[in-house]
C-alpha cells in the first residue's frame, strides 16, 4: 500500500512498514491544504493530532483503507464517515499506557509530598519542613473513571502502594479482580480520596464535571486528568478549590492547550490555577516518552500488518 505519514514519528516506522513491501512518505511538515489535495493517492494515513480526520478531508480519501492514530484520542476523527466507507482505524493506546500511567503515579507523588514546591523553596534558601509536610497514598481509596488500557494500566502501577482501587465504567462490565473492584459511579463518588479521569472525549463526557456534580462526591478528594481537558472547565476546578470540594488538581491536558488562544476568561481562571500550590501541570506528556515514542509505531504496524495478511 501506499501511506502517508502527516505528524512527527519516531523513526523506526519508516522500515518497519517498508518491510511489509509498503511505500512509505513521510511529510510531518505537510500543511492541511497540501493532505486535501493529494490524499486520493493514498492507501493508508498515520497521524498524531494536527489535522482534523474531518468529512471534508475524508471525502476526498477516496482510495482510503485505513487510518492509524498514533496515541489514544480519537476525538479529531469522524469514526461515522469512517464506518459508512469501511475505512480501517487503527489507534496505538497500548503503546503509551505504560506512559500515561507512570506519570499519573508519578504526578500524585509529587503533590502528596509537596516536591515541586518544596524544590522550589529550597533553591531559596527556604527550610520549611513543617509546611512541606505530605501525606501518604497507602491507605487511600482510589477511584478510576474509565477502564480501558489507561485505566487498567494505572490501576497495575498501584498495587504496591497499598490502596483500595474502585474503578467504574459505563461500558464495561464484569471487569474487577483481585486488584480492582468494579463499582457503580455513585459507588464510587461515596468513597474515593483520589479520582482519575481515562475516559476519551466524546459529546457525553465534554464538559462532564460540573461544579454540581463535583458537589456529589462525598468526601474532599485529589482529581488527577491525564485523559482530556475538556472534561472540566478551569473555572470548575478554581470553583471547587475554592470550596474544598477537591484537596487538589494534577492536570496533565487543559481545555485549552493553545495559550496564545485563550478567552479573557480562561486567561484569568488559568492564572488563578497556576498560582496555586495544590495544582501541578505537565504539557500533554504523560503518553510521550522515549519509549512509548517508539512502542507506538510497533502497535501501529503489527495491526497494519495483521488486518491486512494475505491481501
Amino acid at each position: 500500500m501506499k501511506i502517508l505519514i502527516i505528524d512527527e514519528m519516531h523513526e523506526s516506522i519508516m522500515p518497519m512498514l517498508q518491510k511489509e513491501g509498503h511505500e512509505v512518505i513521510y511529510s510531518p511538515e505537510i500543511t492541511r491544504e497540501e493532505i486535501i489535495n493529494t490524499v486520493a493517492e493514498f492507501d493508508g494515513l498515520i497521524i498524531r493530532s494536527k489535522t482534523p480526520m474531518d468529512r471534508d478531508l475524508l471525502e476526498r480519501a477516496t482510495n482510503l483503507k485505513f487510518i492509524g492514530r498514533a496515541g489514544a484520542g480519537l476525538d479529531k476523527i469522524d469514526l461515522e464517515y469512517m464506518a459508512e466507507k469501511d475505512i480501517k482505524l487503527f489507534h496505538a493506546a497500548k503503546g503509551n499506557r505504560d506512559a500515561v500511567a507512570e506519570h499519573a503515579v508519578g504526578m500524585l507523588l509529587a503533590l502528596f509530598n509537596n516536591v515541586g514546591k518544596a524544590d522550589q523553596e529550597v533553591r531559596k534558601g527556604i527550610w520549611d519542613r513543617e509546611g512541606n509536610r505530605g501525606h501518604e497514598l497507602a491507605g487511600k481509596t482510589v477511584g478510576i473513571m474509565g477502564y480501558g488500557n489507561m485505566g487498567k494500566s494505572f490501576v497495575h502501577r498501584l498495587q504496591g502502594f497499598k490502596v483500595d482501587i474502585l474503578a467504574y465504567d459505563k461500558y464495561k462490565m464484569d471487569f474487577g479482580d483481585d486488584f480492582v473492584r468494579e463499582v457503580m459511579w455513585e459507588k464510587l463518588k461515596a468513597e474515593a480520596d483520589v479520582l482519575s479521569i481515562h475516559v476519551p472525549l466524546t459529546p457525553e463526557t465534554k464538559d462532564f464535571f460540573t461544579l454540581k456534580e463535583l458537589k456529589s462526591f462525598a468526601k474532599p478528594f485529589w482529581l488527577i486528568n491525564t485523559a482530556r481537558g475538556e472534561v472540566i472547565s478551569f473555572k470548575t476546578l478554581n470553583e471547587a478549590l475554592d470550596q474544598g470540594i477537591l484537596r487538589g488538581a494534577l492536570l496533565d491536558v487543559l481545555e485549552n492547550e493553545k495559550f496564545q488562544k485563550f478567552t479573557a476568561d480562561q486567561k484569568a481562571e488559568f492564572e488563578k490555577l497556576a498560582a496555586r500550590d495544590n495544582v501541578l501541570f505537565s504539557p500533554h506528556v504523560a503518553g510521550w516518552t522515549y519509549e512509548s515514542y517508539e512502542k507506538i509505531n510497533k502497535v501501529l504496524a503489527k495491526r497494519i500488518k495483521k488486518a491486512f495478511k494475505g491481501s
